[in-house]
């Protein structure tokens, strides 16, 4: 038993949604998760999708996509992205994939540990940061505390690991409300996504950081193939 980690699926099968303004590698990119999945995932293995799994506007539009990562091998544990507009309401995403698990201010278990999380948003002085982000930056914070609170309240106090969509800090690296938490609930595993494109992946963070072992698991990052976390 493994417990890897994957985000940025980027799935269309409703509606062509082509990826390759990001790179000639994202061609045909859904076999390539197939077959990668298929060849390094076993039915007893655990799958955290940090976000951006299908560009579906509705659950309609994205059930096909759904259906496409339940079908794949292994235990699926999913958070939300910033471009997953159809998961409006996680009862009925629950409801519609009960044997996949969705978290949303709550947290779940892998083996010892509790698996906590929310979409995070851009942290303040980021190149693109505005009014409008700062609200629903602040209203992110919240939700990750309410995801750790929870997994704190039911007995975890180490075994903690955060998935996020969003990077929790910015390009500069600057301390943000995200890493005083990851501090503050002494977090030793972090998983993140959202970045895409070579000029912006050679900056990222994947690896050690203040004592933080920091995942950065975009598709095109690690080459469309999930990476082992434990």
């Amino acid at each position: 038993m493994g417990l890897f980690a994957l985000s940025d699926l980027h799935l269309s099968f409703f509606k062509e949604k082509p990826m390759d303004i990001f790179g000639d590698n994202w061609e045909n990119h859904w076999q390539k998760i197939k077959d990668n999945w298929e060849r390094t995932i076993s039915d007893n293995d655990t799958v955290i999708i940090a976000g951006d799994i299908s560009w579906g506007c509705g659950l309609d539009e994205a059930t096909p996509d759904l259906e496409f990562v339940n079908n794949l091998k292994g235990r699926k544990i999913i958070l939300q992205g910033n471009h997953d507009y159809w998961w409006n309401s996680v009862s009925k995403v629950r409801k519609a994939f009960p044997n996949m698990t969705f978290i949303k201010n709550d947290f779940t278990t892998y083996e010892n540990y509790a698996i906590c999380g929310s979409r995070g948003w851009l942290c303040p002085n980021d190149i693109s940061f505005t009014e409008y982000d700062e609200k629903l930056y602040n209203r992110e914070v919240i939700r990750v505390r309410l995801s750790l609170d929870s997994a704190v309240k039911s007995g975890y106090k180490d075994n903690i690991i955060i998935a996020l969509h969003y990077p929790p800090m910015n390009e500069k690296r600057e301390y943000s409300e995200f890493m005083k938490i990851i501090d503050e609930y002494n977090i030793k595993n972090v998983i993140y996504g959202h970045l895409h494109g070579k000029e912006t992946l050679k900056n990222v963070l994947d690896g050690e950081y203040n004592g933080v072992r920091y995942n950065f698991t975009s598709a095109d990052y690690i080459d469309f193939c999930p990476v082992k976390i434990l």
